[in-house]
């Protein structure tokens, strides 16, 4: 396999400019091509801004807009993962990723996990995805694409990972949060992520590539840091903290067949028998099945039974049964 140049779009996008943002991908699309990028990424949301609430239904795309197209236009004999807000035919708002590539729109995935803690509140504006699946690519290798939060669920990369993907692709719009001199880099969020990505990359033998945003909307200041990680876990390329830019990266793909033949992780994964035990706990958690972790006397769909001398029930003893 040729080597290949990945160019990280770590982009400020102006809020609800969709226009503007367009035509800026446009120019970094034309960037990365004069640079011999293969695959050019840019970050969740990067065609809307990301603190969009009501405006997010004035921005949003159908997957046959004009606009879109066009886009997709400028990627001929080139990657590019872009995301915006998805409109639905039946009216619905997803935060999307697509991967466009020869001109055209080939695969879409729609962020799974809305998060609605702390100060995100997703949920209220957008639907959550169903589907998640790894894409072929002109790169050669499958891809996978995630969405900022997709990643803070063990089992988004390791289904694309299984599914095909040798090449994991989140795209993010996170915001710096906890800062404190404890952490590696002043910067809980950027610390965390770090992390994840290592051990995703280790775990599941592939390269993983994380575009982060920069830039601010109204009171959220978003922190940079795009990593491009290989299928060791060892760190190959860091984008520096806060600051714009196009910055190019080369891998070499045939790292992932090195690895997977010297660490068949994948090969050895069970999900015949994940998917066994994934049945047994959603019929549990909805009262379909007897809890087999549950207190004695507990109702179906509960984990504790009726309180002894004020206190909880024991929890069953598993082996009687």
């Amino acid at each position: 396999m040729q080597p290949v140049r990945i160019a990280l779009a770590q982009v400020a996008p102006r809020l609800g400019d969709l226009e503007a943002n367009l035509a800026r991908h446009a120019e970094l699309i034309a960037e990365a091509r004069s640079s011999d990028a293969s695959l050019v990424v840019f970050p969740e949301l990067g065609l809307t801004g990301y603190l969009l609430q009501d405006l997010a239904a004035e921005v949003a795309m159908r997957l046959d807009d004009p606009r879109l197209a066009s886009l997709a236009a400028g990627t001929r004999g080139l990657s590019a993962v872009v995301s915006f807000v998805e409109e639905s035919a039946d009216h619905r708002l997803f935060i999307a990723a697509a991967l466009l590539e020869d001109g055209e729109l080939r695969h879409v995935h729609r962020k799974i996990h809305l998060p609605t803690y702390g100060m995100f509140d997703e949920r209220r504006f957008f639907a959550p995805g169903d589907l998640l699946r790894a894409t072929p690519s002109r790169l050669g290798v499958g891809i996978g694409l995630a969405v900022c939060e997709d990643f803070w669920h063990l089992s988004t990369p390791q289904v694309l990972a299984l599914d095909g993907a040798q090449l994991l692709i989140n795209v993010s719009s996170s915001p710096g949060r906890d800062l404190a001199r404890t952490h590696e880099v002043g910067l809980g969020t950027a610390t965390s992520w770090r992390t994840l990505m290592r051990t995703y990359a280790q775990l599941t033998t592939s390269f993983v590539v994380f575009c982060n945003r920069v830039g601010v909307d109204e009171s959220l200041s978003f922190w940079g840091g795009s990593e491009v990680i290989g299928p060791t876990g060892a760190a190959i390329f860091g984008a520096p903290l806060f600051e714009e830019g196009l910055f190019c990266v080369d891998i070499d793909l045939a790292d992932v067949r090195r690895e997977r033949i010297a660490l068949p992780l994948l090969r050895d994964e069970r999900p015949e028998l994940v998917a066994r035990e994934w049945r047994r706990l959603i019929a549990e958690r909805a009262g379909l099945a007897d809890d087999s972790t549950a207190g004695d006397g507990a109702e179906a769909g509960f984990d504790v039974g009726p309180a002894r001398d004020g206190r909880p029930a024991p929890a069953r003893d598993v082996a009687r049964r």
